[in-house]
């Protein structure tokens, strides 16, 4: 599972010209689900997430997380995070899991999310998604379950 998080000040994510999704305050989170990506994967990405300490506290240090700033998370699945452009300029998605599955395993990092008393708003899986955001620093972490596992 590869994640790409970047603190917002404010994010949303609109299909066919209607906002399905937005925050203020918080992380958008492009999720790629590879094949094989279990539900342990997802348990990791959720808690790795829920844990990163990205927002400055009141002495400007990032030592805060999306929680304690009373932040929210954008999720929205993009398998493209899994492109493999080895062979050439066209990239394939060989790697990517299957949509089904993929969908699984990216409400469960949603789930886990919320559990943690975390607010998400979500994408919406397998659709063309209009995504803006306003990235704030800029900060922007890479997270892939299967190198830091």
């Amino acid at each position: 599972m590869i994640a790409v998080i970047q603190r917002v000040s404010r994010a949303s994510v609109d299909v066919e010209g209607i906002r399905v999704g937005e925050i203020g305050l918080g992380l958008l989170v492009l999720l790629g689900v590879a094949k094989g990506d279990s539900e342990e994967s997802a348990a990791w990405m959720a808690r790795k997430i829920a844990a990163l300490r990205i927002f400055e506290d009141d002495q400007g240090k990032m030592n805060l997380d999306v929680r304690q700033c009373g932040g929210a998370v954008l999720l929205v699945s993009q398998f493209t995070l899994l492109a493999d452009t080895s062979r050439g300029n066209r990239p394939g998605f060989e790697q990517a899991e299957a949509p089904a599955i993929a969908a699984q395993r990216c409400d469960q990092v949603a789930s886990i999310l919320e559990a943690s008393s975390i607010t998400v708003a979500r994408g919406q899986f397998g659709a063309s998604m209009r995504v803006e955001l306003l990235n704030d620093g800029p900060v922007t972490i890479v997270l892939d379950s299967a190198k830091e596992r």
